[in-house]
């Protein structure tokens, strides 16, 4: 079997892998990218966890039931009347999974525009050299690869319940979520974070009684305070139930469906019996066939790969991005360790700031923040302002017939420099970019409140919260 010698090689055709690869390549490398995806005819399904099974097809589902919502519920409003409104929910998979395809396409047209070298199958170390680094492509062909730089960029894997491993047919993953073949009667969620709350929330739109449990003893420990009270309302006046709090204890799957026991925030013991059971308590770093012990390369206790801050591993010439590495694991973040990797091989300055990472949670009302919390602010010690304006006071909201939530700042309490922007309403997804450029400028309250924003439009609420923090809103 013949070499290939690349500049780069990139293990991993997730958002890291394969925006590092096109990056890299544009910067004049010779670029090669592995990935293992199959779609269901087994062909090559780039994209990684994001595309395939994460946040793209969420979103597809989640688009899909919010349409159903409000022709169910809110079209009357508008004059709008209809009759046998029904939800045919394998078309709605069938829509999913093309939307999935058609951005796993549109990889593969990327690296063919950008001259990347695609292989589908399984990436793994096989030796160090003079020469580089020896990778093995196991596939329908299998490869061998010589890089002078490797970026691995493998993912993440679901954390399973302890002596409940996935089946996907009663006990599921994220995967096995995006897959249910029909409204359950009776769905359970463990954990309520973003995949268990907006999986939660797609089948509840559709009918389905939807329990949540979680660990932790309220709700949406790392968002701001106010942001996760309000959420909290809204999500139980849509009929999500919740219990916090708990422990769980044996999970048994039958013909009938899962039972779950566990103890509750007062230690009783309790049983959930539910058709499906969604398991979201996190994920785990993936570096399964990766073969890292062959050439050194150093994990930590929980399986992630140890990088300093410019995603350098403990050997020469081999990075690492997204969540295989510590911090967030979110799509974006591992898009930007990408491009920073690829421009720092080509000798550039390639920068992340961890600082002003937004995140978000696709439910109704949407959630997004970026910056410290009010919490996190006052554990520091820090002298801030803040201000918010609620949806109920903006124009377009209504008009939407959507004011459920707010836009919050924090500034420092000296400078005025923005510290943190938390939103929870409608287009909380789109509204916080906004926020997130302000940040980067450091900008301050008071030039989000100078700036002219759209009217009638959502983002008025982001300026009449910058001009809250110095009490002169204009419109509440």
């Amino acid at each position: 079997m013949s070499t290939r010698q690349f500049d780069v090689v990139v293990i991993g055709g997730g958002p890291g892998g394969y925006i590092a690869a096109i990056r890299a390549a544009q910067l004049g490398a010779s670029v090669a990218c592995i990935d293992e995806w199959k779609n269901d005819k087994g062909g090559p399904a780039p994209g990684g966890t994001c595309t395939n099974v994460g946040c793209i097809p969420s979103k597809a589902l989640l688009q899909s039931s919010e349409h159903y919502e409000q022709a169910a519920h809110h079209f009357g409003e508008h004059g709008i009347s209809l009759t046998n409104l029904k939800m045919d929910v394998a078309k709605m998979v069938a829509r999913k999974n093309t939307v999935v395809k058609q951005n796993n396409d549109g990889i593969l047209y990327l690296f063919k525009k950008n001259k990347v070298t695609f292989f589908h199958g399984r990436g793994s170390f096989v030796k160090a050299g003079e020469g580089g680094y020896e990778i093995a492509v196991a596939g329908t062909a299998n490869e061998s690869l010589l890089a002078k730089h490797v970026i691995v960029a493998t993912g993440s894997n679901a954390r399973a319940l302890p002596g409940a491993p996935f089946d996907e047919e009663q006990i599921l993953s994220n995967d096995g979520a995006l897959r249910i073949p029909a409204v359950p009667k009776r769905l359970g969620v463990v954990g309520s974070g973003v995949i268990g709350l907006e999986m939660g929330s797609v089948w509840r739109r559709l009918g389905a009684e939807v329990t949540i449990l979680e660990a932790l003893p309220g709700f949406l420990g790392a968002a701001d305070e106010q942001v996760a009270k309000e959420a909290h309302k809204a999500f139980v006046k849509q009929g999500l139930k919740f219990e916090f709090g708990v422990r769980i204890g044996e999970v048994k799957a039958g013909k009938k469906g899962v039972a779950i026991a566990y103890a509750n925030a007062k230690g009783e013991a309790q049983t959930l019996e539910v058709d499906k059971l969604i398991v979201s308590i996190g994920r785990v770093p993936n570096t399964v066939g990766l073969n890292p012990e062959t050439v050194g390369l150093k994990l930590d206790e929980r399986g992630a790969i140890v990088v300093d801050d410019e995603c350098r591993t403990n050997l020469p010439n081999v990075w690492a991005v997204g969540d295989v590495v510590r911090g967030p694991m979110l799509a974006h973040k591992a898009e930007e360790e990408g491009v920073a990797v690829a421009e720092r091989i080509a000798g550039q300055h390639g920068h992340v700031n961890f600082g002003t990472i937004p995140w978000v949670i696709y439910t109704s009302p949407e959630i997004a923040w970026v910056g410290q919390t009010e919490q996190q602010l006052k554990a520091a010690g820090r002298a801030y302002k803040a201000g918010s304006f609620p949806f109920m006071a903006n124009g377009r909201a209504r008009a939407l017939g959507d004011t459920t939530g707010f836009v919050k700042f924090l500034a420092d309490a000296a400078t005025d420099e923005i510290l943190g922007v938390h939103i929870v309403g409608p287009f909380a997804s789109e509204l916080i970019a906004e926020a997130v450029v302000a940040m980067e400028f450091k900008a301050s309250a008071e030039d989000i409140a100078r700036i002219c924003h759209a009217h009638p439009s959502l983002s008025e609420a982001t300026k009449e919260a910058a001009l809250a923090v110095d009490k002169r809103t204009l419109n509440f």
